[in-house]
C-alpha cells in the first residue's frame, strides 16, 4: 500500500491527505521538512549523497536530512523523525532555519512543495539509513558554498532553494 502524506494548498494550509504516488503524479502541493547538521563549533556541515533508488532527486547530493510531512505531523516533528531515521541523530535541539515554497521537477514529474528547514549541532556518530543515503561527509561551509555556486553540481534543488532562502 502506498504511503499517505499530507496535502497542502498553495498558501501552505494542510487541506487533506493523498497517497504519495498520487501527490507526485499530479503535482499536488505537499510539505517537506529537513535538518541541516552543523558541527558543534559551527564550522562544518554534514553533506550526503542520496541513493540512486530514491523516488525524488535520486543520486543527488544534499545537506538536509528530511522528508515529506505525514498527516497530523508538524514540520518540526517531521524534521526530528527524519533526522533520526536518515542519520541516527537524536536528542538534539533543532532551530528553525528557513521556509519557502518551491515548484520544480524530478524524474519528469512536477513537484510543488512547502519546504521547512531546521538546524542542529552535532559531533556524535552519524548512522546512515542505507535505503536513503549512499555516502556522507563533513564539509566546511565555504566548501559547500563553492559547490552550490556551480549550477551543474548535482545537488537536490529543493534543498538548494532552502539554502538560498536561509541567507547562509
Amino acid at each position: 500500500m502506498d504511503e499517505v502524506v499530507a496535502v497542502y494548498d498553495a498558501r501552505g494550509t494542510q487541506i487533506g491527505t493523498a497517497a504519495r504516488e498520487r501527490v507526485y503524479a499530479e503535482g499536488l502541493w505537499h510539505a517537506s521538512s529537513g535538518v541541516l547538521v552543523r558541527s558543534l563549533d559551527g564550522e562544518r556541515v554534514y553533506v550526503h549523497r542520496r541513493t540512486a533508488t530514491k523516488s525524488v532527486f535520486p543520486g543527488m547530493h544534499d545537506c538536509l536530512a528530511g522528508g515529506v510531512v505525514d498527516p497530523g505531523e508538524s514540520p518540526e516533528d517531521t524534521a526530528r523523525r527524519e533526522l533520526a531515521e536518515e542519520l541516527g541523530v537524536t536528542g538534539t535541539e533543532i532551530l528553525p532555519l528557513a521556509h519557502t515554497a518551491w515548484e520544480g521537477t524530478s524524474n519528469g514529474r512536477t513537484l510543488r512543495v512547502h519546504l521547512f528547514a531546521y538546524e542542529t549541532r552535532w559531533d556524535g556518530p552519524i548512522v546512515h539509513q542505507p535505503t536513503e543515503i549512499e555516502d556522507g561527509w563533513w564539509w566546511t561551509t565555504r566548501e559547500l558554498r563553492e559547490h552550490l555556486a556551480d549550477p551543474q553540481w548535482p545537488f537536490a534543488p529543493d534543498s538548494r532553494a532552502l539554502w538560498d532562502a536561509s541567507g547562509m
